[in-house]
């Protein structure tokens, strides 16, 4: 395979941005539905709302992501 036989293939990269977001809560609210959680990236500092509707199980994303 030459150079100009690859010229055309262009490579699709993620937006700069996209990572694996790493939660922490700042702060826990609990409500009749379950425990409302307020967290942020720690590396972005997105923010997002989660609902915990049990302790044993894990928050499910109320909100998207606020950037």
């Amino acid at each position: 395979m030459t150079a100009t036989d690859t010229e055309s293939i262009s490579l699709v990269h993620a937006p700069a941005r996209f990572h694996e977001h790493a939660w922490s809560v700042e702060s826990r609210h609990q409500t009749s539905e379950g425990i409302v959680l307020y967290v942020r990236c720690v590396d972005c500092r997105d923010r997002r709302i989660d609902l915990q509707l049990h302790p044993s199980a894990p928050p499910r994303a109320l909100s998207r992501e606020i950037g």
